[in-house]
């Protein structure tokens, strides 16, 4: 198993949660990201650069996952398509996207996007709580414990 990051937006606190986990449970984590990123040296830790583009590393980690892969992100149309191949998907709060809710995060992402158009939605989402860090990194150990 391997674990994808959608590393242009994911929090560098969450990234150095899946450094530690990728080495003491010795699985391979692959970062991809249109930018440069820092990481440390190590074997299961790899970095993929992507050109700059609408959904490039999306598409890029959609093309390589592979059934029961996981995908960090908050990205919801990238979570949807990793779970149509058959991948799992986990966004940097700790939430497991899944077939039974991911339509329906997309209809509220949506319905956001369209309040945000009319302006009657303004600001982004919440700052990541110690409690959001937390559940994060429980559900990172349940999916690597499970493999």
């Amino acid at each position: 198993m391997r674990i994808w990051v959608d590393a242009d937006a994911c929090p560098k606190l969450m990234k150095e949660i899946l450094y530690r986990a990728a080495i003491r449970t010795k699985t391979q984590v692959i970062l991809v990201a249109n930018q440069p990123l820092q990481t440390p040296l190590s074997p299961l830790i790899k970095k993929v650069q992507v050109p700059a583009g609408f959904d490039v590393a999306d598409n890029y980690i959609i093309q390589n996952i592979e059934q029961n892969e996981l995908v960090v992100t908050a990205d919801i149309p990238l979570a949807d398509a990793a779970i149509a191949k058959g991948g799992v998907a986990l966004n940097p709060r700790g939430q497991f996207y899944t077939k039974e809710n991911i339509k329906q995060q997309l209809a509220i992402r949506d319905l956001n996007a369209e309040l945000r158009n009319n302006g009657m939605l303004t600001g982004g989402p919440a700052q990541l709580s110690q409690r959001d860090i937390q559940a994060f990194a429980n559900c990172l150990d349940k999916m690597l414990s499970r493999r």
